[in-house]
């Protein structure tokens, strides 16, 4: 079992150590079912990238804004859950954050772009 204080300490403190500001682990696959451990430096921007079929976001630490090319989904900051958009997206770390991806992958839906 994940322990997501330990993750979050390490990788945060990883993400703040590395040239790009992120560090990731991916720490449950089960199927279709993965969930990824992500740390972004302060500033950092995830790129736009396709949308699995399904999607959430739980930040751990921090806060973050999930936009849509000049739109915004939202900003969420630490306890809070979040479903995605199933579009194109980009996340930017407003301050050090850490957050637990879970996504559905390899199902007969399509990402969506």
């Amino acid at each position: 079992m994940a322990d997501l204080n330990e993750l979050t300490e390490s990788h945060l403190a990883l993400a703040r150590e590395n040239e790009n500001g992120r560090s990731a682990e991916l720490v449950a696959h089960d199927g279709e079912l993965r969930q990824t451990v992500i740390a972004l430096a302060d500033g950092v921007r995830l790129p736009a990238h396709n949308s699995p079929p399904a999607a959430s976001i739980q930040v751990l630490v921090g806060s973050i804004r999930v936009e849509l090319d000049e739109e915004m989904q939202g900003e969420f900051g630490a306890g809070e859950l979040w479903i995605l958009t199933h579009e194109r997206h980009s996340v930017l770390a407003l301050e050090d954050c850490v957050f637990l991806l879970t996504t559905v992958t390899s199902v007969d839906k399509p990402s969506y772009s």
